[in-house]
């Protein structure tokens, strides 16, 4: 059964699950696939949880207590929402391994720099055996994987990031982590019971 982990480094969320997805891909073949949050809301016509005044004041001091409670470091960078894309496209052009990944989630969340630009992470992208960032982040082939990342999300109906796709099943959200652990022990709780009902569940009432 094929697991993909959805992830932008914009989320703190998807920072808060790096240690567990780090820690399934010790044992389990996990695909690791960066995509463009702000994409896939525009695609869906949502507003993210920074966009919502009182909601990013929760959302950040909700991250920073569930990194605390996990005694996990969480520094938040000079300015959140901040541009991922030079963080994402030096991801894959670092060859999206778990080491790669990892030192760009350091970079941003556990040592709060910034990430939004060529220059910014130009030391990082050092680090990972890249010298011309700028040149390396505007290759036609790291632009094209991130956009079939992207388009395997919308196939897959993501709707949210971080999300780990285990087969077709979508566990969005770092505390959904150890719900998406037992379907993967247990896949057929899902064939059964309540959890097959709430599969089919109809809608009584739609606002659109």
């Amino acid at each position: 059964m094929p697991i993909v982990w959805y992830f932008d480094f914009v989320s703190p969320f998807a920072w808060l699950q790096w240690p567990s997805v780090r820690e399934l891909a010790a044992t389990r073949e996990v695909s690791l696939r960066p995509i463009l949050f702000g994409a896939l809301l525009k695609q869906m016509d949502h507003r993210g949880p920074a966009e919502i005044p009182r909601k990013r004041e929760f959302t950040y001091r909700y991250a920073h207590w569930r990194a605390r409670q996990a005694g996990m470091p969480l520094t938040f960078p000079p300015t959140h929402p901040f541009n991922p894309l030079p963080a994402l496209r030096l991801a894959i052009a670092a060859g999206t391994t778990i080491g790669a990944v990892g030192a760009i989630f350091d970079w941003i969340w556990a040592h709060g720099r910034a990430a939004d630009t060529p220059e910014a992470i130009a030391p990082l992208a050092a680090s990972l055996g890249i010298d011309d960032v700028r040149g390396a982040l505007s290759t036609p082939e790291v632009k094209a994987a991130l956009q079939v990342n992207f388009e395997h999300a919308t196939r897959q109906q993501v709707f949210g990031v971080p999300t780990l796709a285990i087969g077709e099943e979508l566990f969005w959200g770092a505390d959904a982590h150890a719900f998406a652990l037992d379907y993967l022990a247990d896949p057929g709780q899902f064939d059964e019971g309540e959890m097959a009902r709430l599969g089919t569940l109809p809608v009584g009432l739609s606002r659109l």
